[in-house]
C-alpha cells in the first residue's frame, strides 16, 4: 500500500479537488514530471514523503488552503493543491489556479527595473524627479525605492486623507498626482534607514513605464513573463480574460470572502496573479541569469541596510543568514485573503513557492519545509516506519 501511496503523492500532481481535465493536462507540468529528479531513489522518496506528511497534516487540521511547489537544482520534487478555489461554486484548486501574489509581486517589479538598468535605460543613482515630472521629494533616488530606503509615506494611508471616495479603483498615475499636489510628509530623509513602503514599488512601476516607453503591463509581460515561460500569469486588470475554473477567491481564516477595493488596481507593489509552476519558472530564470547578466543578480541579493544584522533587503528581495552559507533570499505577501511566499536557499538552489487564498499563518512557516528536506523527522504525523517501508529510512 505504501508503494502505491508514494506513486500517488510522490509525483505530486493529484489534486484534492480538481480543475477541468484541460487545465490538469498542462504541458509544462507534465514535462517537468519526466525530469531526472523523479528517479525513485531512497533520498528523493524520503524528501517527498516528509513534505507530503507535513502538508497533509496542515490541510487536515485546517491550517492550509492553497498550492505548494518545492524544487531543488531546477527539478520539481513536490507539487500539490489543497482545498478550495471558490467555496460558493465548489471549485477546487489545481496547478493552474491563479493567486494574487500580493507583495511577492515586488520581486517581479524589481526584475523588470533591473532589466532596464542592465540595458542602460534606468539609472539607480539618479533622482526620481529626473524621470517623474513634478516629483516633490528631493534627494530620493531610484535605488532608495528599490531598497525601501526612500522614507516616502505609504500611499495606502495618505490616500484615505486626500481621496474621500474610495469606491472607484485607484491607479498609479492618480497616486503620483496626489503626491505632487498634496505633498504628504515624508517619514524620514532618503537613505536614512529601511522603511518598507508600498509607495516605493508603485513609483517603480511608473519609472519602468517612463524608461521603457511602454505600459508597465506590456513591458513586464514581454521582458519577464515571456522569457520565464509564465504563460498563465495575469495582472488584476486581465482576470476577465481567464476561465472561472482557475480564478480564486481570497478568504479570511474562517472562510469568509474578502472582496476587492480601490487599492487592488495599483500595480508594482502587488496586482499580479500567478501559479506555482509560473513562479517556479520566474525563480529559475531570475537566479540563473536568464533575465539579465549575473552581475545584476548579485546586486539584487546583496543587503543594503547596514543597520539590520539578522534580516535585510536587496533589490526586491528580503534575506536572512546573509553572511553564512545558509543564505535565504525570499519575499512574502499578504493581501485581501491571500498569503504567499517565494523563497530560494542559495546553497542547494532550493525553491519554495506557497500560494494560499486563505489567511493561514502556516504559509510563512517555511522552516518546516527546509527541515523536511534536510532529514528532520520531527514533523506532525510522521512515522519512521512508513518512511522506512518506502526505502527512505535514515
Amino acid at each position: 500500500m505504501l508503494k502505491k501511496y508514494f506513486f500517488f503523492t510522490g509525483l505530486a500532481f493529484v489534486l484534492i479537488l480538481a480543475c477541468s481535465n484541460e487545465e490538469r493536462k498542462d504541458k509544462k507540468t507534465l514535462a517537468l514530471a519526466e525530469n531526472p529528479a523523479f528517479i525513485p531513489n531512497p533520498e528523493v522518496q524520503a524528501k517527498v514523503f516528509r513534505l507530503d506528511t507535513l502538508f497533509q497534516h496542515l490541510y487536515k487540521t485546517n491550517q492550509f488552503n492553497g498550492n505548494v511547489l518545492v524544487a531543488q537544482k531546477g527539478f520539481i520534487l513536490y507539487q500539490k493543491s489543497f482545498g478550495i478555489a471558490n467555496n460558493e461554486k465548489q471549485i477546487g484548486l489545481c496547478d493552474t489556479s491563479l493567486f494574487q501574489l500580493a507583495s511577492v509581486s515586488k520581486t517581479i517589479t524589481a526584475a523588470a527595473a533591473l532589466k532596464l538598468v542592465a540595458a542602460g535605460k534606468l539609472d539607480l543613482k539618479a533622482e526620481v524627479s529626473q524621470y517623474l515630472e513634478g516629483f516633490p521629494y528631493n534627494g530620493v533616488k531610484v535605488e532608495h525605492l528599490i531598497t525601501h530606503r526612500s522614507g516616502l509615506p505609504n500611499y495606502l494611508y495618505f490616500s484615505y486623507q486626500y481621496r474621500p471616495n474610495q469606491t472607484q479603483p485607484l491607479n498609479n498615475a492618480e497616486v503620483l498626482r496626489m503626491m505632487v499636489e498634496k505633498k504628504p510628509p515624508a517619514y524620514t530623509k532618503p537613505g536614512l534607514r529601511f522603511n518598507y513602503s508600498n509607495t516605493n514599488y508603485m513609483l517603480l512601476a511608473l519609472l519602468i513605464e517612463r524608461a521603457s516607453g511602454q505600459s508597465f503591463k506590456d513591458y513586464v509581460r514581454k521582458e519577464i513573463f515571456e522569457p520565464a515561460n509564465m504563460k498563465h500569469t495575469r495582472f488584476i486588470q486581465e482576470l476577465n480574460e481567464v476561465n472561472d475554473t482557475v480564478k480564486t477567491i481570497g478568504y479570511t481564516a474562517r472562510m469568509k470572502e474578502v472582496g476587492y477595493d480601490a487599492f487592488d488596481y495599483v500595480l508594482g507593489d502587488k496586482g499580479v496573479f500567478s501559479t506555482t509552476p509560473d513562479m517556479f519558472g520566474f525563480a529559475e530564470s531570475f537566479f540563473t541569469g536568464k533575465l539579465f547578466p549575473l552581475p545584476y543578480l548579485q546586486m539584487a541579493i546583496q543587503p543594503y541596510s547596514p543597520e539590520h544584522r539578522d534580516h535585510n533587503y536587496g533589490y526586491g528581495w528580503r534575506m536572512k543568514n546573509f553572511n553564512t552559507p545558509e543564505k535565504l533570499v525570499f519575499h512574502n505577501g499578504w493581501w485581501h485573503g491571500y498569503r504567499t511566499a517565494l523563497q530560494r536557499r542559495l546553497k542547494d538552489s532550493t525553491t519554495v513557492v506557497i500560494l494560499s487564498n486563505r489567511l493561514n499563518s502556516s504559509v510563512y512557516q517555511t522552516w518546516k519545509i527546509f527541515q523536511a528536506l534536510d532529514g528532520d523527522t520531527a514533523l506532525p504525523g510522521y512515522t519512521a516506519e512508513e518512511e522506512g517501508e518506502l526505502g527512505g529510512g535514515q
